[in-house]
């Protein structure tokens, strides 16, 4: 017989029982196949999903932060942001205890209203910082005018050793209004306007 009379068969693979072929896989191998599998899908899903719901909270949260501070009035506990306290011009000495701000912002200037209380050094740290210093406090002296008095809700009243100055600045650096409540000069309380023209 010549090789057209026999067709050519491919080669078939050997039934499971003669141990050619592959073995079927075992239970147990085939369950932690799974949970692998499994695993990597949750992690390749779970981790991106979790890390977009941290996100859009903190982003929440930054924005509500940022409206409520927006809607105040008057002033609020804390301190300024560091970039708040750069921008106006008003370095806070370290040992300052009740402390508290207010910022307003307009199309003509924008403010900043700052209160706190510090120790006589603390006091004269302010002040150098500024380019100013104590001897420019004049006795009895409120600089602080109705307006910026009434936006801040502070009173300058009678009866309380008031001194104040205003350090000027060219534009647009901010221009500050100090008045210190020098009734203990060991723990006097400084209130300043910060006043930015844009």
């Amino acid at each position: 017989m010549t090789t057209a009379e026999h067709p050519v068969l491919p080669r078939q693979s050997s039934p499971p029982d003669e141990g050619g072929g592959r073995r079927p896989e075992d239970r147990r191998r085939m369950i932690r196949r799974r949970l692998i599998t499994a695993t990597i899908i949750v992690l390749l899903i779970g981790v991106p999903a979790g890390y977009l719901l941290i996100s859009a909270g903190q982003s929440r949260r930054s924005g509500q932060d940022k409206e409520a501070e927006a809607s105040a009035q008057g002033l609020r506990e804390g301190w300024p942001s560091r970039m708040q306290r750069r921008i106006f011009e008003v370095p806070i000495p370290g040992d300052a205890v009740d402390v508290q701000y207010y910022e307003t912002n307009n199309w003509k200037a924008s403010r900043m209203y700052v209160q706190f209380r510090t120790s006589s050094a603390g006091l004269d740290r302010f002040l150098s910082r500024l380019g100013s210093g104590r001897a420019a406090l004049t006795d009895g002296d409120v600089t602080v005018g109705a307006r910026d008095t009434k936006i801040a809700g502070w009173y300058f009243g009678q009866g309380v050793d008031w001194a104040g100055t205003t350090h000027t600045n060219k534009d647009p650096r901010p221009t500050q209004n100090i008045t210190v409540d020098m009734t203990d000069p060991a723990s006097p309380v400084v209130y300043v306007v910060s006043a930015a023209t844009p």
